[in-house]
């Protein structure tokens, strides 16, 4: 029986570039533009549909970052970080049929933006404490949530791991390894749910051969990249998506 897969060309020319992009945020230079990777796809299939066509690539990125940055883990920092993730996976799992995903989309997008502004209105002195843990789990949470929903996980977790001010290799190693936990736990429950379907898996297996060559551009560049200037691509990553996505939830 042969393989049921997507055939429009437009799917193609929109899901091509949305795989590139998430493979280099993987890596961690540019970390927020994966979360256009759905957004993108959504021009061609729904929002649920591009999900689950990314979860066989997303595994496979996250393997290879792993690998790659596997000595830089900040092992604390994950520790904390994970059981809240899985807890914001629960909540989107059990949500999910109820949830418009415009709305979900509008309120990432809004709240990105508005982080962006606090930071450039008020920057952090040198000398600022970190943010406080409970803010940390509500961002981390919310990122489980965000990413079972649309992939789009990586503006909340940044806005609380970014003033922790780790290095671009500390910081791309541990959330490498949070969003594994991250997207290997929305296996089962995106089964339950009916979107891990023969053909979006099918049609997954012709994206996967774009996942190594994204990662492999952006660790050459995480790795070469100055501190200042990751962190004005990882904020200017966080505002393109935060455009896209308020767009997105405002027009649907």
């Amino acid at each position: 029986m042969p393989l049921s897969i997507i055939t429009d060309p437009f799917f193609y020319l929109v899901a091509v570039p949305a795989v590139l992009l998430m493979g280099v945020s993987k890596s961690g230079f540019g970390a927020s533009f994966g979360s256009l990777a759905v957004p993108l796809m959504a021009l061609s299939v729904s929002v649920p549909q591009a999900a689950a066509i990314l979860m066989p690539v997303l595994l496979l990125m996250d393997v290879l970052g792993m690998a790659a940055f596997r000595r830089d883990v900040d092992r604390s920092l994950l520790k904390f970080l994970v059981p809240f993730g899985m807890l914001g996976i629960v909540v989107g799992a059990l949500l999910f049929r109820l949830l418009n995903t415009a709305t979900v989309a509008a309120l990432v997008g809004g709240f990105t933006l508005l982080f962006l502004a606090q930071r450039l209105l008020f920057p952090p002195r040198p000398d600022s404490p970190p943010p406080p843990r409970w803010l940390g789990a509500v961002l981390t949470t919310t990122s489980g949530f965000t990413s079972f929903i649309a992939h789009a996980g990586g503006p909340p977790i940044s806005a609380y791991v970014i003033p922790l001010r780790l290095s671009p290799v500390q910081f791309t190693a541990t959330m490498a390894f949070f969003f594994f936990v991250v997207n290997l736990c929305k296996w089962i429950p995106y089964a339950w749910l009916g979107l891990l379907d023969l053909r979006n898996m099918s049609t997954s297996l012709v994206l996967l051969p774009l996942a190594p060559i994204g990662v492999w551009a952006g660790v050459r560049l995480a790795r070469r990249i100055s501190q200042v200037m990751f962190y004005r691509c990882l904020y200017l990553g966080m505002f393109l998506t935060g455009v896209k996505l308020l767009w997105d939830g405002v027009g649907g």
